[in-house]
């Protein structure tokens, strides 16, 4: 069955309470992408004002001036979302991942469980079938249950120096209970998917899973302006063989999903509910297989805040803002085919990532190879705003 999206199955629970901003390809003579804002009576480009979504997070106080900028209507958001899916017509409106300038960062190894996960990624070598026995070898001598130790605290670097005796430290438990966060590039500018979208998984892959996360979003000083979701679509075999295959397993076509929309902090949504917001995971199979998970950003190992100033500080600057995937605290082990054999993707799968105050992310599996070519890149997009007139407003 294709992939239909709609204000029902994509929008917060609260609707259109929020400030919700987004990216979506505008028709006509010289067409392009738009910074767009969603509001009561539809959908409404203002790139009259913003160029890009990264200009409009660079202004100085960002949400009075999109609610001055009064847009150009493009439609109604269900015509935009209608057009979304997997049968979008590319020569009419349709919904874009909302970032374009910014560069897009990613915390790894932020929660107790995932961080016992790329543990037991590392010592079965990406090989599924030894994950089990592996699992409750580690979990024997660390435990299952992290939560509340404080990365880099006293009680850290005691269960540190426990795991280097017993022969168990791992690079992945210094950047979890560490003082230093693994915070890495997920993918190009310009080259996220979008809700609707296929997502790709790279064809030699036997072993992986979906990351559903909540992804901040700054500007180029760092100031937090709101946030979004996100799947850091993973590899486990290729990074289970190695840490320094990383890129591979993180950075391929249409591997990083990005969306619905960017909800901004306004009166309606904080920072405090981003710290306490649950995200739910849903994967549907053609074979039959369901997955249901969820992750509580309340369990994170680091405060978002602190990953964002180790992301953008004195040592590294990003003059476009940037997009922070927070990390997740969900990794799958339910059995899809053999016991024993854990959960991995099958081309087809229906992956829906929620969360009440920011909506729901859908996207259907393909392999990398598969999924549509990425074309349209800084290049062309800076050529694009000039032949539209919209450089140097």
């Amino acid at each position: 069955m294709p992939l239909r999206l709609s204000p029902a199955n994509t929008l917060p629970a609260d609707g259109l309470a929020g400030t919700l901003v987004g990216r979506a390809w505008v028709p006509g003579p010289l067409a392009g992408p738009s910074p767009v804002v969603l509001r009561e009576d539809g959908v409404f480009d203002v790139s009259a004002r913003f160029a890009t979504l990264s200009a409009l997070f660079e202004e100085e106080a960002p949400l009075q001036t999109l609610r001055d900028t009064p847009g150009r209507y493009l439609g109604s958001l269900d015509d935009l979302l209608a057009n979304s899916g997997e049968q979008a017509d590319p020569g009419r409106l349709h919904l874009l991942p909302p970032a374009d300038l910014q560069v897009i960062k990613a915390a790894g190894v932020t929660f107790a469980a995932s961080m016992l996960e790329r543990v037991i990624e590392e010592q079965a070598g990406g090989d599924a079938g030894r994950a089990v026995a592996i699992r409750e070898q580690v979990q024997a001598v660390i435990g299952a249950d992290l939560q509340g130790l404080e990365p880099g605290s006293p009680r850290a670097q005691a269960l540190k120096a426990l795991l280097i005796e017993k022969g168990m430290w791992s690079q992945y438990l210094e950047v979890g209970i560490g003082p230093d966060a693994e915070i890495f590039t997920k993918a190009p500018v310009l080259a996220a998917v979008g809700s609707g979208s296929l997502i790709g998984i790279h064809p030699v892959s036997q072993w992986n899973n979906p990351e559903p996360e909540v992804v901040l979003v700054a500007d180029s000083r760092g100031r937090l302006h709101g946030a979004t979701l996100g799947n850091d679509v993973n590899l486990r075999d290729i990074e289970g063989r190695s840490a320094l295959l990383l890129s591979k397993a993180k950075d391929n076509n249409a591997s990083c999903a990005l969306g619905p929309f960017i909800r901004l902090f306004d009166e309606t949504f904080d920072l405090d509910q981003v710290r306490q917001c649950v995200v739910t995971l849903e994967v549907q199979g053609e074979d039959g297989f369901h997955l249901n998970g969820s992750s509580s950003m309340a369990q994170i190992s680091r405060d978002p805040t602190d990953l964002a100033a180790q992301t953008l500080n004195a040592n590294h600057q990003y003059p476009d803002g940037f997009v922070l995937f927070l990390g997740t605290l969900f990794a799958p082990t339910q059995d899809r085919d053999a016991p024993g054999g854990g959960f991995t993707h099958k081309v087809g799968d229906v992956v829906s990532i929620a969360s009440p105050l920011l909506g729901t992310l859908h996207n259907r599996v393909t392999t990398s190879d598969q999924a549509p070519a990425w074309r349209f890149g800084l290049g062309a997009l800076m050529h694009n705003l000039a032949a539209r007139g919209l450089l140097g407003r």
